[in-house]
């Protein structure tokens, strides 16, 4: 299947890889150009046979905003756009609308997996109608772990169901940072071996995870994090996530003080921090800030 991937960052040139491996014809166009594989979105659009299906992974706000928009423009009656970037669902609510207009197909893609999708699959949650999904499913089918893609429900429910995943994982690593701060405070035993205590936590406690996993590697690497900053971003789908609890009238406690303790980090070094910031990097090639 011909498959055109607008931005070729860390996920998505990993994305178009795997669709390469797995028998697709798929080709990036990226601002950058020692990235592109073609010269303008023009270009890519031109060169694919109708009907069309245009992938964007480029970061959420005004970047995507002007992908689409550019697209709306190019594209025609019948082919489709995958918005598979971090947005804001009720952006991708909007969108789905707008290009309807077109009578230009939409799905929003929540994507899962990190720097390591290429080798591993990526996890892929999406909305947009049946007709759209039937026929992204076997591109879907080729990024995706087994069992790892899933139409959840109608536009905009894939990007509500990645906010809500980023919302966990921001409380799952704050549980994590904390933990082993306490470990690393201890003065009591001030010689802990931390990569050891990941390491054992990984065979058969109940805290095993990937991200315990990517725990041991990262203090492997650096048993005392020292050449990790502790100042975490926060990528906005936290923040969205807490919004949208306080609209629904729903406690979320811990995505709330997780998101607050990444504000906190800006202001104060803590060990806590530092885990998160090292495991962001494990997983996703987050950028870390060093002393």
């Amino acid at each position: 299947m011909q498959v055109g991937m607008v931005g070729l960052g860390r996920m998505g040139a990993n994305m178009a890889e795997r669709l390469r491996l797995a028998g697709h014809d798929a080709i990036g166009y990226d601002r950058n150009p020692e990235t592109t594989q073609v010269a303008s979105l023009a270009e890519l659009v031109a060169g694919f046979e109708r009907p069309r299906t245009i992938w964007s992974m480029v970061p959420a706000g005004d970047a995507t905003e002007e992908t689409i928009r550019a697209l709306a423009e190019l594209l025609e009656e019948g082919d489709l756009v995958v918005d598979g970037g971090n947005s804001y669902f009720r952006d991708s609510l909007r969108r789905a609308e707008e290009l309807r207009g077109r009578g230009i197909l939409f799905c929003d893609a929540g994507v899962s997996g990190g720097i390591w999708g290429l080798a591993e699959g990526y996890c892929l949650m999406v909305g947009g109608s049946d007709e759209a999904i039937e026929r992204l499913r076997p591109i879907l089918a080729a990024l995706a772990q087994e069992g790892g893609y899933a139409h959840v429900g109608p536009s905009g429910a894939g990007h509500f169901a990645k906010m809500v995943h980023n919302g966990i994982e921001y409380a799952l690593l704050q549980a994590y940072g904390e933990g082993f701060q306490l470990l690393h405070a201890s003065p009591e035993f001030p010689d802990l071996d931390l990569s050891q205590i990941a390491e054992v936590w990984r065979h058969g406690s109940v805290v095993r995870s990937w991200l315990l996993d990517l725990a041991a590697r990262a203090l492997a690497q650096d048993p005392g994090l020292e050449g990790v900053r502790g100042y975490v971003e926060d990528s906005g789908e936290g923040r969205w996530a807490v919004i949208e609890a306080v609209r629904a009238g729903v406690p979320v406690p811990a995505i709330a003080d997780s998101l607050f303790a990444r504000f906190d980090s800006r202001d104060e070094e803590r060990f806590a921090m530092k885990m998160i910031a090292a495991l962001r990097q494990e997983f996703g090639g987050h950028e870390v800030k060093e002393h």
